[in-house]
């Protein structure tokens, strides 16, 4: 048996839907197909699909060999590709996950930049605020917005990103402006679900001394994006990274608070599975981030 082969007609079964359709998209008859999976089953010791007359599905070791090898095999057309170029551009999908509100508001036109210059490169983007498992869903960089990251994590800092404490002018107007952190506790707060420090926030004094508030949120949500439009509302104070509030900055929709202390010391890092064995389209995109934003703090 041709293992790759196999494998490669297996992934066409799943994606197709049906043998049938597999068969037909392959150009081979449907026993083939049949045959095919059912001697990479025998290898593999493992059932893949449930089968009846009227509909197939995968078993739970079929979900996990398909996700697996699907990628592998896009890993050696990739391999192909770029043997045939004789070159080191990088082909193939490139899949990415990234921070929602980031993603729109500053990846978007990097991204079209580097289809620019990495043509024959493809890209499938996730925008998501939750932490992807980069090995079990397939992604080779996950873009991520911390303080800092577990150890073990491989990783590069992109570019340092700073937060900001704030509110609209007429919930201050209606409730005071808080002078020292403390005073967040009187007030109406809004919070970021996967704020690491959860909901007791961090500052720095201009002497250096450091304190945490435990703050009672009115609102917790996974986006930043609707926190800021509560605020702006008059829902109450937010801690955010300024890259969110920027523009209702300028505005005036909101202001800082707290002005004079620092908080999250924020930096936009690169997540990928190894460092050995980087990836020829993994390399070349971490490159041109550091590139486009390694200069400092953004915004």
């Amino acid at each position: 048996m041709d293992l790759l082969a196999a494998t490669r007609i297996f992934v066409q079964v799943v994606d197709a839907g049906s043998f049938a359709r597999a068969a037909d998209a392959l150009d081979v008859s449907n026993a083939v197909v049949t045959r095919q999976v059912a001697a990479l089953e025998a290898h593999l010791g493992a059932r893949l699909l449930h089968r009846t007359t009227r509909r197939m599905s995968l078993t739970e070791a079929g979900e996990d060999f398909h996700a697996r090898a699907r990628s592998i095999l896009e890993q050696f057309a990739e391999a192909e590709a770029v043997a045939a170029q004789g070159a080191r551009s990088p082909v193939g999908l490139l899949r990415l996950s990234a921070p929602l509100s980031y993603g729109i508001s500053h990846l978007a036109p990097l991204l079209a930049r580097f289809h620019e210059r990495y043509p024959h490169l493809r890209l499938d983007v996730d925008l998501s605020d939750r932490l992807v498992d980069l090995a079990n869903e397939g992604v080779d960089i996950a873009l991520r917005i911390a303080t800092r990251l577990d150890p073990g994590v491989v990783s590069r800092r992109i570019v340092a990103l700073d937060a900001v404490v704030c509110a609209a002018p007429a919930y201050l107007q209606r409730r005071g402006r808080p002078g020292v952190p403390a005073e967040l506790t009187n007030h109406d707060t809004l919070s970021f679900s996967y704020l690491w420090a959860g909901d007791e926030w961090p500052f720095i004094g201009a002497d250096g001394r450091r304190e945490q508030v435990r703050v009672h949120p009115n609102v917790h949500s996974s986006n930043g994006e609707l926190l800021r439009e509560l605020a702006i509302a008059g829902a109450g104070i937010i801690l955010q990274p300024r890259f969110i509030v920027a523009q209702a900055l300028r505005a005036g929709t909101l202001v800082c608070v707290l002005e004079q202390y620092r908080t999250l010391d924020l930096n936009l890092y690169a997540v990928y599975l190894s460092q050995r064995h980087l990836p020829n389209k993994v390399r070349v995109f971490i490159d041109f981030l550091v590139d486009a934003l390694g200069t400092g703090a953004l915004l």
